[in-house]
């Protein structure tokens, strides 16, 4: 018996049709949206073009302090509601095409918010992270216990909280990133997970 592929999804079906309609909610409540500000306004680079990666209608972004922010999701009328992307989006698949279509180094910071369950190609999307990263720059991943669960990985439909935790510092271990670690901000409502790396 083969064994299961463990970035499968429950519906295969192209992500382009899943993402076609706006959905302007968030996916954390108000605890854990402050939390994860909390960790960009001490973790980011003042000044230093962020990439919000798998973005969405909001960035939970700190207010002040930030470069410009260019972002890339799946659906446009999303992201054009989005008043902190401040230097352009794409829309782009990455479980189709992994390739970042950005120049190497390009930015100071990549954050990606509670996205990560859904990637079906994730060292090759965190090794182009390192890629458009400035060496030094920081990879910010966070993630709660909420997800489109036919849309989610087997491996994290199957995981617990620590599993997930382990799971995203495999990926940032396994392309290269330096200085790997995790934390459990508190929030008083949804958890929030965060696991971060430098690119060398």
């Amino acid at each position: 018996m083969a064994a299961p592929d463990l970035f499968a999804r429950a519906d295969p079906s192209a992500d382009g049709a899943f993402y076609v309609m706006p959905r302007k909610v968030v996916h954390i409540e108000a605890g854990a949206i402050a939390a994860l500000r909390a960790v960009y306004a001490r973790d980011l680079p003042p000044g230093e073009p962020v990439l919000d990666l798998m973005s969405s209608w909001r960035s939970h972004l700190p207010e002040a302090g930030l470069g410009p922010v260019s972002a890339l999701g799946m659906n446009a009328d999303e992201m054009a509601d989005n008043p902190q992307i401040t230097a352009g989006f794409v829309v782009h698949d990455l479980n189709a095409d992994p390739a970042l279509p950005y120049p190497d180094a390009a930015f100071g910071a990549v954050v990606c918010a509670v996205s990560v369950q859904y990637l079906t190609r994730p060292l090759e999307v965190f090794a182009e992270v390192g890629r458009v990263l400035r060496p030094g720059g920081v990879a910010i991943v966070s993630f709660s216990n909420r997800c489109f669960p036919t849309k989610a990985i087997r491996a994290w439909t199957l995981g617990t909280d620590a599993d997930h935790v382990a799971l995203v510092r495999a990926y940032l271990e396994g392309t290269g990133f330096a200085d790997v670690r995790d934390e459990a901000p508190p929030t008083g409502d949804d958890p929030l997970f965060v696991v971060s790396g430098r690119a060398r």
